[in-house]
C-alpha cells in the first residue's frame, strides 16, 4: 500500500524508525505540538485543513498520528480515501503500547507528568502556535510581576493562586524510554527538571509496537478506527473511545 501519515511532530523519532521498517511506502507530514495547546476549536480546523491538502488520488489510506487529544480530531472527515485512528485518548496510550497498559499506570500513579524523546525535544510551542497558546493567554507562563503589571496586583494574586493550584496536582516525571533514544540526554534532561521542582522521577519501558502496526497496515479494530469515506471522527465516551459517523 502507499499511505500518507499526518501526525503530531510529538512523535517524529518514534514514527521515522517505524515507517523505516514498514513493508508500505508511507509519506510522512508532522504537525506542531503546539496545536494541541491553541484550544480544541482550531486544532480541529487546522488539522482538517493539513488532510484536506493531501492528494488522496496518490494513497490507499491516510494514518492520523494522533489520539483524541481533549476532542481535536472530533469531526475530522475522511473524503475520498479511509482514515485510519488509534483508538487513544492522548499520545501515551501510542507510547505505552495500549489504552490498557496507559490507564493501569496512570490509575495508580496520580500527578504524573509523561516525557519521551519528542516531549523533551519538542515539547514548547513556538511562533504563531506560542502566541495562540492557552497556557500563555492564561498567563501560565509568566512571572507573579509580568501579572501584577498586566492585570494588577487583586488580580495577579488570584490568577497566581489559581496557578498554583494547577501546579500541585502534579509531583511526578516520567520517563517512557522507547528503545529508539541515540543516548540518555533525554532521560537526564527529565531527571533534571523532576529535581528542580522536587518531583519523584520514575522511567518506564514504552512498547513502540502499536505505533508500528498502525504502519505497517494491521489495523485490529480494538486498536484502530477505520473511518470510511464520507464519514467523520465521533467520541464515544465508551472503551472503544472513537467511532466513525455519516458525515453531513
Amino acid at each position: 500500500m502507499r499511505l500518507k501519515l499526518l501526525s503530531c511532530e510529538i512523535f517524529f523519532r518514534e514514527f521515522c524508525a517505524s515507517v523505516a521498517r514498514s513493508p508500505h511506502t508511507i509519506d510522512v507530514e508532522f504537525l506542531p505540538k503546539g496545536l494541541h495547546d491553541i484550544g480544541t476549536e482550531p486544532m480541529h480546523e487546522r488539522l482538517q485543513a493539513a488532510l484536506d491538502r493531501v492528494d488522496e488520488k496518490a494513497y490507499d489510506a491516510i494514518l492520523l498520528g494522533y489520539g483524541l487529544c481533549n476532542n481535536g480530531i472530533v469531526g475530522l472527515r475522511a473524503r475520498l480515501k479511509p482514515l485510519i485512528v488509534p483508538r487513544a485518548h492522548d499520545c501515551i496510550t501510542l507510547f505505552m503500547g495500549s489504552a490498557e497498559r496507559y490507564m493501569d499506570y496512570f490509575q495508580n500513579h496520580p500527578g504524573v507528568y509523561f516525557k519521551t524523546t519528542g516531549w523533551v525535544e519538542r515539547g514548547d510551542a513556538d511562533g504563531e502556535l506560542s502566541q495562540l497558546a492557552l497556557g500563555k493567554k492564561l498567563g501560565l507562563n509568566q512571572s507573579y510581576e509580568e501579572l501584577v503589571e498586566k492585570y494588577g496586583e487583586d488580580n495577579a494574586r488570584y490568577l497566581w493562586e489559581q496557578i498554583g493550584e494547577l501546579a500541585k496536582h502534579y509531583r511526578q516525571f516520567t520517563y517512557i524510554e522507547m528503545g529508539i533514544e541515540r543516548d540518555q540526554i533525554y532521560e537526564q534532561r527529565t531527571r533534571e527538571e523532576a529535581a528542580a521542582r522536587g518531583w519523584k522521577f520514575e522511567k518506564v519501558t514504552g512498547d513502540i509496537g502499536l505505533i508500528e502496526r498502525f504502519v505497517n497496515g494491521v489495523w485490529d479494530e480494538k486498536e484502530f478506527l477505520v473511518v470510511p469515506p464520507g464519514h467523520r471522527i465521533a467520541p464515544t465516551y465508551g472503551g472503544d473511545i472513537v467511532a466513525a459517523e455519516q458525515a453531513d
